[in-house]
C-alpha cells in the first residue's frame, strides 16, 4: 500500500474482486467469498478487503452475532472498477491466440544464436 497512487493500489489488489462481484449480487461474506477467491490465503484476502475499504471500491459491514459476521459490499465506485476489470478480461480472452502467436514468435527470436561481437 504505503504511498503508492489509489489507481494502482485498487487494480494490482481488487481488480479480480471488482470484476466477479456482479451489480445487485448478495454481499459477499465467509465461504462464498473464499470461493470466488480460490487459492487466496485468509491473510491476503484480509489486506485486500481492507486496502479495497479504504480507497472506496467496498464497504464493511459487521453484524453483533457469535461469531461475529462480517460481509463486504461493492460501492458504485467499485461497481465502475469491476466494468473495466471485466473488460480487460473479455479482450484478453478475445485476443488469447494472438498473444500466444506472439510469445511464440519472441521466443523463438530469442533462442536463436546471437552473433559474436
Amino acid at each position: 500500500m504505503g504511498d503508492r497512487p489509489a489507481a494502482g493500489e485498487a487494480g494490482q489488489e481488487g481488480g479480480v474482486l471488482c470484476g466477479q462481484a456482479q451489480p445487485g449480487a448478495e454481499d459477499l461474506h465467509g465461504q462464498p467469498l473464499r470461493r470466488l477467491l480460490d487459492g487466496v490465503t485468509q491473510k491476503m484476502l484480509t489486506q485486500t478487503l481492507r486496502a479495497l475499504e479504504r480507497d472506496g471500491l467496498v464497504t464493511r459491514t459487521v453484524y453483533p452475532t457469535v461469531p461475529p459476521r462480517v460481509e463486504y459490499s461493492l460501492t458504485d465506485l467499485g461497481h465502475a472498477a469491476g466494468r473495466l476489470t471485466t473488460a480487460v478480461a473479455d479482450w484478453a480472452v478475445d485476443h488469447a491466440a494472438g498473444i500466444q502467436a506472439a510469445r511464440a514468435a519472441f521466443d523463438a527470436r530469442s533462442e536463436e544464436p546471437r552473433p559474436a561481437p
